[in-house]
């Protein structure tokens, strides 16, 4: 059974289809590339497998189970933005444990899980850093750190590596694949370098061809 499925999902906006009848598998564990054009829908998926746009048509389902109407939090599905998304006013460790406190979970067992991902990303020691302080691609594994400390089943990389320079980017291209691998979870990698996508997805997929 596939750990995510995308059965004929069509997304539009006003009049615009940005997504026509799209389908796509991942098994669990496996990273995925998905690559294609700026603008051609590839963040809208991801979006609409975490929940937070509903597609017009279609069905996503985790696990054998449809989660189309599912909200977003119950999901079990971490995203990491290009944008990275950090809260400037809130510590380094803070910033990774944000999810685990909206969940409930107390103060000593968040700030070791999440100091555990800090320490698995290569920023040990950055718990009381600024993340104003950071440099991109540190910001960039504080993003992912965020992420993976939830332990989501999916995990969906919206062109997490964007913004850096190719020596940078493909050092943390490198790291990405073993952080990923330690994490287990099974990723939809959304780039448009095919490069990038041969080095840390098994496999990548054109948008085009999932209609």
């Amino acid at each position: 059974m596939s750990s995510l499925d995308v059965h004929h999902m069509t997304v539009s906006f006003d009049e615009t289809v940005v997504l026509d009848d799209v389908s796509l598998s991942l098994a669990h564990g496996e990273t995925v590339a998905l690559l294609g054009p700026s603008g051609s829908g590839k963040s809208t998926l991801l979006r609409a497998v975490a929940g937070i746009i509903a597609p017009d048509s279609g069905t996503v389902e985790i696990d054998g189970i449809d989660v189309t109407h599912t909200p977003t939090y119950r999901r079990g599905v971490g995203m990491v933005f290009q944008d990275n998304q950090l809260f400037p006013h809130r510590s380094t460790l803070d910033n990774v444990g944000f999810g685990l406190k909206m969940a409930g979970i107390e103060r000593s067992e968040r700030n070791e899980r999440s100091a555990l991902w800090l320490e698995r990303v290569g920023l040990a020691g950055f718990a009381d850093r600024r993340v104003t302080d950071l440099s991109g691609g540190e910001a960039k594994r504080v993003a992912l750190a965020r992420t993976l400390v939830a332990e989501p089943s999916i995990v969906l990389l919206d062109e997490p590596l964007t913004g850096l320079d190719r020596e940078l980017h493909d050092r943390l291209a490198n790291e990405l694949v073993g952080i990923l691998t330690t994490a287990a979870a099974t990723t939809l990698l959304v780039t448009h370098d095919p490069e990038e996508a041969a080095l840390v997805a098994i496999r990548s997929v054109q948008l085009e061809d999932l209609r």
